[in-house]
């Protein structure tokens, strides 16, 4: 079991939907899976590492036992592919893409996305991502005193990076008007339909997809207009920047010499303007909620944050690291993407479970995070678990706000360098509270974990 260096004086415990100790039919379990997934979680599932039943998906075995979880996703991970309904909620979005992709097709854009996501190339990005986050650090501290929305301002700060970054030529279209199409997809599908619980076939319209049809149509105008500008800037001869955009369209397989297909190129596009985006913003905006409400763990990040930009204009993560451990703890106690689930292809077995071929297995992030077994006051928000005196406590395979294994996120350091420094910047400049009109805060799980309402947010100017 994990346990912080230095216990902390009432850590703060944000609500969240209390597990089940009753069983629920059918019926009572589609509506509440599709008004609300982390409604459906029994208490057993945060107290044993295994746990193996028949419901509406068939037959579900939920692991939160760090060594057979490596054993899934990572020893055996050939034998487990993303299941159907899956790929059912993500498909008509993102398409074939990394997220989606399975086999050979997997393997190429992985190969493909790999040199732009490695160590060297994403320290590059260290400099635009701190320019895009001194932006919103200006634009917050010119609003004093009055209450913004500050899930819209962390989304506005990905997006700023993104065009700094993976998509150096900009995105096409205004920020807003692309988040605003983001939060629309997600909405519209992260309900789960019953429909694709009990596979009926695709041509069935569903009312999630026929929803989200106007921000499809917009992410296809952006992704078009991003192709053809730059085929346009190759064509005429000048050099492309080394960006994601340019690694898709040259991509070429090294064994067959296959480059991506238009829709291969299309999906990855809108899979890290969508699903890469979201992620970071929802882990930025957990992580100023929770150092809103615990002052002590809010003055030990304001005092690293301020000693370190006494000392450089444009601190690194080396220089951060209450504010990094910060995020993570909001990532445990919110993870990103809150569940993942794979379908076996063949027959095995998990210790003493079997599992029968064409069954699920779920890794749900939420459920680990906070299970009894692996953490100490698994519900409070405890930064110091994961400074580096205390980091290698926690298991490896017990702590995934970005998977393990082969699929493990792509963008993972992108991403916590990315937070570690919006936050830095953010919070040297202004303090943000809950503000007074805002309503009770409600993890909400839409593919990704969102509060339900927002969080609308007090701005006071700092120093």
């Amino acid at each position: 079991m994990t346990s912080p260096a230095a216990a902390v004086a009432a850590p703060f415990r944000p609500a969240v939907p209390r597990p089940r100790t009753e069983p629920m039919g059918l019926f009572s379990f589609l509506r509440a899976a599709r008004a609300n997934p982390l409604t459906t979680w029994y208490e057993e599932h945060f107290e044993k590492p295994i746990v193996t039943g028949e419901g509406a998906l068939g037959r579900v075995t939920v692991v939160s036992e760090p060594s057979a979880i490596r054993h899934v996703m990572v020893d055996n991970a050939a034998n487990y592919r993303k299941d159907d309904l899956q790929r059912r909620v993500l498909a008509p979005g993102l398409g074939n893409g990394l997220l989606t992709a399975e086999g050979d097709e997997w393997r190429l854009q992985r190969r493909t996305l790999a040199p732009i996501f490695s160590p060297r190339h994403v320290a590059r990005f260290e400099a635009p991502m701190a320019e895009a986050a001194a932006r919103l650090a200006r634009r917050l501290k010119r609003r004093d005193g009055q209450s913004v929305d500050a899930g819209l301002e962390m989304t506005r700060v990905t997006l700023d990076v993104l065009e700094r970054t993976i998509f150096t030529h900009g995105l096409a279209r205004e920020p807003d008007a692309l988040g605003r199409a983001i939060t629309r997809y997600f909405e519209a599908l992260g309900p789960i339909d019953p429909l694709d619980v009990f596979g009926m076939p695709d041509w069935l319209p569903r009312i999630g997809r026929l929803k989200a049809r106007p921000a499809l149509r917009f992410f296809a105008e952006v992704v078009d207009e991003l192709i053809e500008r730059r085929r346009a800037l190759v064509a005429s001869g000048k050099e492309a920047p080394h960006d994601l955009l340019t690694l898709l369209l040259q991509a070429q397989d090294p064994e067959t010499g296959r480059g991506l297909s238009d829709l291969e190129v299309r999906a990855n596009i809108v899979t890290f303007i969508g699903a890469g985006h979201e992620t970071t913003a929802n882990a930025l905006t957990w992580t100023l909620y929770c150092l809103s409400q615990d002052e002590t763990a809010r003055e030990a990040v304001e005092a690293e944050i301020d000693a370190a930009f006494a000392q450089d204009p444009a601190p690194g993560l080396e220089a951060l690291p209450h504010t990094k451990a910060a995020l993570e703890e909001a990532m445990r106690l919110f993870p990103p993407v809150p569940f993942m689930s794979r379908q076996a292809l063949a027959e095995d077995r998990i210790g003493r479970i079997k599992i029968p071929r064409g069954s699920l297995v779920t890794v749900a992030p939420y459920v680990l995070h906070r299970h009894r077994r692996l953490w100490e006051e698994p519900d409070a928000f405890i930064p110091e678990r994961f400074l580096p005196e205390n980091r290698a406590r926690i298991d490896r395979y017990a702590y995934l706000p970005f998977g393990a294994g082969p699929r493990v996120c792509i963008g993972a350091s992108f991403s916590v360098m990315e937070a570690t420094l919006v936050l830095a910047h953010v919070l040297h400049a202004v303090r943000l509270d809950r503000a007074p009109e805002a309503g009770p805060v409600v993890p909400l799980h839409r593919v990704t974990l969102r509060p339900q309402d927002g969080l609308r947010m007090r701005v006071t100017a700092r120093g």
